[in-house]
Formats: structure tokens, C-alpha cells, sequence
């Protein structure tokens, strides 16, 4: 598609929002399902991919499937959902759906809706008092491009940027007061919004995941190889901790992306494998040390596709985490705002 020009980016989500007309969003849990016998172990065992997904290596729990001209890893966030979790269940629904219930201590519920491939096209949060929070849904007219995987960024013009890069990609090591990780993580997408799509939509597609801005967290470490973050590295995600906690009081129903970046040492695979490893230690911290829910948060790792530095060699600056708010990419903001 050629260059469209968009105009200024969008003052809020809303406005970033104005060209989606979703149709009419029924409670996650009015449809009738089926109760089936499953666990979430056998719901990754079991998932389909579509026709030319092939998988190309495994690392212990992170498989690396090649498709359409791309490589990518894809791991179980299950652990990180349903740790704690008083009950988990599952229903088949119509259309080769299946509903995921998990039910927490303080009677919050998480309802995942999947679809036959095990894409999410659908996640909210029943808090006690009956009211749902959307974290993420797809239109109907869209569920064969989620099942078939095409890139919806192929349908969108190239990206021109229009702000200052500063406002764009927040260094970490720049931050002098943690107040500007808020500030940053605030503001809503560079561009209009054409539809909702789903996170695995997201974490595909490059040119749908830059709609949303970025943090690079520089200044945490990864030693040579590892996925571990120590006590003292955890302490540097505080700042970046306290930006999402504020927003999520805001809106409940926020999506951070959490992508973990390596340098070009060893295999690409392998580096896919590590980056996923680190992006979901980074997301365990922000869970277990600051209390950030589990189902705010999704990951993804990038392998050293996209290195800040470009080194073949050993290089620190490219072992790192990112952080997007990609709130407006993969939910209806006005349904959450209606609701507070």
C-alpha cells in the first residue's frame, strides 16, 4: 500500500481508536460451552498451526517454527496465568474454539477464548462484583487472518514517523526521573489504529507492533547466555514497575509487551530460545516482585533480528528487554473506560 498521510499522531487511545467500529462485545462467559477434560499442559501439546508452520528445533518448553519466510519461537505462558490458581478448567465452544477458566484466591477470574490453532482471540478479567475488563479481543471478520496468520501489517502503508525519535524509543539509561517511564508509557500509539488485532497478531508482525512506542531497558543486565536476572537487576525494573501500576489503575485492562532481545553470538535459534527466556523472566519479576497481574503482561522473544548495535560479536547493548503498551493494538479502549 503507498504512504498515506496520517496526520499528526493521536492526542489519546480513543482517538487512536476512531476508525474501529467493533460490533457489539457480549460477556466472555455468556456462550454455552461444553466442560472437557484437559490441562493447560495438554492445551500447548495439542495446538495446531496452520499450513506451512514448520517446526525447525525445540529448546526444552520454546519451539521454533519457520513460516512464511520468518522464523519465531513459541513458548507457554500457562505457568505464568495460572500459578496460584484456585481452579482451572476448560470448554468447548462452537467453532473449534475452546474456553480457558481460571479462578484465583480472591475470586478473579481470567477467561481465555483460543481458537483451533491456540491463538488467544480473546482474554478478560471477571473481578468479584461480576464486571469484566476486556484485555483482549478480535472481531469475528477477522478470525480467519488470525487462524491463517497472515501479517496484517501487509495491509498497512509504510510507517512514517512524524515525532521526534526521543519520543518514540525511551532509552532507559536516559531516564532521569522514573516519573518519565510513565509519562512515556502513557501516550498512545504513533498512528491511527485500522482494527483490533490479536497478540500473537502483534508479537508477528514488526509493522504492527511499531504503531505502539518503546521502552529499551539498557540499563538491565543479562550476563553472557543467561536468562537470569539477579536481585540488584531486579531492583533497576522499579521505575518501569511503578509507570504500570499507576496506568492499570487507570484502565485495569492494560497489555504491556515485554520482547527479549540477544546479541548475534550463536545459533539465531538458540538466541530466539534465550531472548523468549529472558523477556518471561522479566515479566516473572514484574509479577513476583511488583505485584504487576500475570495476564497485563505478554512476552515474546526476537532472537538477534533486530540488534541495536549491529556487531556479529559479544555486545551487552543488545542483550536487553523492551517494553510496549500495546493496550490500543489488541483492545476496545472505550469498552474499559465505560466501565470505571
Amino acid at each position: 500500500p503507498a504512504p498515506v498521510d496520517q496526520g499528526p499522531p493521536p492526542s489519546d487511545d480513543k482517538s487512536a481508536q476512531q476508525a474501529i467500529k467493533p460490533e457489539r462485545i457480549v460477556p466472555v462467559d455468556q456462550e454455552k460451552g461444553k466442560r472437557i477434560e484437559l490441562t493447560p499442559e495438554q492445551v500447548v501439546r495439542e495446538r495446531r498451526r496452520p499450513q506451512g508452520a514448520d517446526v525447525v528445533k525445540q529448546f526444552g518448553d520454546r519451539v521454533i517454527l519457520q513460516f512464511n519466510n520468518q522464523t519465531f519461537v513459541e513458548s507457554n505462558e500457562a505457568p505464568r496465568i495460572t500459578r496460584g490458581a484456585r481452579d482451572v478448567y476448560y470448554e468447548d465452544l462452537s467453532g473449534g474454539r475452546t474456553r480457558e477458566i481460571v479462578e484465583r484466591d480472591n475470586g478473579v477470574r481470567i477467561i481465555t477464548v483460543r481458537n483451533r490453532n491456540g491463538d488467544v482471540i480473546r482474554r478478560s478479567r471477571i473481578t468479584p462484583d461480576g464486571r469484566e475488563y476486556v484485555l483482549t479481543y478480535v472481531d469475528e471478520r477477522y478470525y480467519n487472518d488470525v487462524d491463517e496468520w497472515r501479517d496484517p501489517g501487509d495491509e498497512l502503508p509504510p510507517m512514517r514517523l512524524t515525532i521526534p525519535r526521543r519520543d518514540y524509543i525511551l532509552d532507559s539509561e536516559e531516564v532521569e526521573n522514573p516519573d518519565e517511564y510513565y509519562t512515556f508509557l502513557e501516550q498512545p500509539p504513533v498512528e491511527r489504529v485500522q482494527r483490533l488485532y490479536s497478540i500473537d497478531e502483534v508479537k508477528r508482525s514488526a509493522r504492527v507492533r511499531d504503531i505502539a512506542r518503546r521502552i529499551d531497558l539498557d540499563t538491565l543486565n543479562f550476563d553472557f547466555g543467561s536468562a537470569t536476572i539477579s536481585d540488584t537487576e531486579v531492583q533497576k525494573l522499579d521505575g518501569v514497575a511503578s509507570a504500570m501500576e499507576k496506568l492499570l489503575k487507570k484502565n485495569p485492562a492494560e497489555t504491556f509487551l515485554i520482547e527479549g532481545h540477544t546479541d548475534a553470538v550463536g545459533t539465531p535459534e538458540a538466541n530466539l530460545a534465550l531472548s523468549d527466556r529472558r523477556a518471561e523472566a522479566v515479566a516473572e519479576a514484574l509479577t513476583n516482585a511488583f505485584g504487576i497481574p500475570a495476564e497485563n503482561l505478554t512476552t515474546q522473544g526476537y532472537g538477534e533480528e533486530y540488534l541495536k548495535v549491529n556487531t556479529p560479536g559479544p555486545n551487552r547493548e543488545n542483550r536487553r528487554v523492551a517494553i510496549r503498551r500495546i493496550t490500543s493494538l489488541v483492545a476496545p479502549v472505550a469498552s474499559n473506560s465505560d466501565q470505571q
